[in-house]
């Protein structure tokens, strides 16, 4: 995998899970104004962008254990990074709407 097309896959990865973690920040304010079901919408929303980025790192992942090089950046790092922070916040997020629906209902 030449240098270009890893970027193409770290874009991709940025953008999906910047959208997931879009909607899970979303999810905690429509929690905390006691709108469940709204919350809970954005979450699935966010669930499906999570697992278009994994599908995105699991393309990466493949290529490496098929033996074909790939060219490392900065730009896959930060991928890395939006990815794992996603990753976090999914189950933060998911805490925090649990919280509220109890102490709220």
């Amino acid at each position: 995998m030449n240098r270009e097309e890893a970027q193409m896959v770290a874009f991709q990865l940025i953008s999906y899970a910047g959208d997931a973690f879009s909607s899970f920040f979303k999810a905690v304010e429509k929690a905390r104004n006691g709108e469940f079901d709204e919350a809970d919408e954005l979450i699935k929303k966010g669930e499906s962008e999570l697992t278009n980025a994994h599908n995105a790192q699991t393309e990466l992942l493949a290529k490496e254990a098929q033996g074909k090089d790939i060219e490392y950046s900065i730009m896959l790092v930060h991928a890395q990074d939006h990815l794992m922070t996603t990753i976090m916040y999914e189950r933060v997020a998911k805490e925090f709407i649990t919280l509220y629906k109890e102490k709220l209902s």
